[in-house]
């Protein structure tokens, strides 16, 4: 038997990079899918999917060696992402051009609330808020997703 078609060969580009399981990370993570994305950029639908999934990830990976693997396919006409929980090694942290402790103080600021306040509604302690406002701890995993139903997506770089 002969089967007969057309075998079509397509240019395809891999991009694979790993990022810590940590809210720092977001910045460095939006940048590399943009990078992806720069010739066939994701409607405003699949840019939200591609968020959830990186979140999910990141809040299954959580840890002080989790981290997520993210990998993308690039065709000529449109972006393929993988995103999966790496196995649990070290991974140096991406440098951070604005970091959580800025985006809560101006969050703080913008809604006209105390660090006690945010403390109370978080069920964290008010110097908890106040290291996360100093830059010398970030939340965890579990605090942030707190923090993102109370405020809205946590908007880094």
């Amino acid at each position: 038997m002969k089967i007969q078609g057309v075998i079509e060969v397509l240019p395809v580009e891999v991009r694979t990079r790993l990022f810590p399981a940590r809210p720092a990370a977001v910045p460095g993570i939006r940048d590399f899918i943009r990078q992806c994305t720069a010739e066939a950029p994701l409607s405003e639908a699949d840019g939200r999917e591609v968020s959830k999934a990186v979140f999910r990830a990141l809040l299954d990976s959580a840890g002080p060696a989790g981290a997520i693997q993210i990998s993308c396919r690039i065709y000529p006409d449109y972006v393929e992402f993988d995103v999966l929980q790496a196995l649990a090694e070290p991974v140096r942290p991406e440098p951070v051009r604005d970091s959580f402790a800025d985006w809560i103080t101006e969050t703080l600021r913008r809604e006209g609330l105390s660090r006690e306040a945010v403390a109370r509604e978080l069920g964290v302690s008010a110097k908890t808020v106040s290291r996360w406002v100093g830059g010398e701890t970030e939340p965890r995993m579990r605090e942030l997703r707190r923090i993102q139903e109370r405020f809205g997506d946590v908007r880094l770089s």
